[in-house]
């Protein structure tokens, strides 16, 4: 099988002649990208295996059914984080990775740093006042790093509309640090 092949050119090529090989590749291109979004949302390690388990079983039977409308990675996050989103939901322990967390992991030595130290908990105190959705949208930009016409494509909205709902929250969040500084 030709590994050099985009993914949708995969799908439509092998899908049908070798379907284990085709998704054996899929799998292996992605895995590690559902398991770290697993991770964030889940915040455990056997958990998120279980849920990429999960979404790559459901992924497989669904693979006939991609349409391409959107690229294959899009289609595959949309399923994986509403599965995840699903399942916290009905285990009624919705958590979301917050910003400042990514922004610490990102940037290591920032964490013995008061000042910065002082930043992160403020911002994250601020972020636990955001709506459930705007937190949602504010990590699929900045810590799942999708860009805005994948988001759209998820919330099914026009990228227009996703930029003006992440100036808001980004302005929200910036208005409220302002105010906590001031103070």
């Amino acid at each position: 099988m030709d590994t050099s092949l985009t993914d949708e050119e995969m799908i439509r090529h092998y899908l049908t002649s070798q379907p284990n090989q085709c998704f054996e590749t899929l799998y292996n291109r992605y895995v590690n990208k559902v398991y770290r979004r697993c991770l964030s949302m889940t915040k455990d390690s056997e958990k998120a295996e279980d849920f990429t388990q999960d979404i790559f079983l459901k992924v497989f039977s669904k693979l006939d059914a991609f349409q391409e409308r959107s690229t294959f990675s899009t289609w595959l996050y949309a399923i994986a984080f509403n599965y995840c989103s699903d399942q916290l939901r009905k285990a009624k322990r919705f958590r979301f990775s917050s910003i400042e967390e990514g922004i610490k992991q990102d940037l290591p030595d920032m964490k013995d740093d008061p000042v910065h130290e002082e930043t992160l908990v403020l911002v994250k105190q601020i972020m636990t006042s955001l709506s459930e959705n705007e937190q949602t949208l504010l990590q699929l930009k900045y810590e799942q790093e999708l860009s805005i016409d994948e988001i759209a494509r998820i919330y099914k909205m026009t990228p227009s509309a996703i930029k003006m709902r992440l100036k808001r929250s980004r302005d929200k969040i910036y208005r409220l640090y302002q105010q906590q500084c001031d103070s």
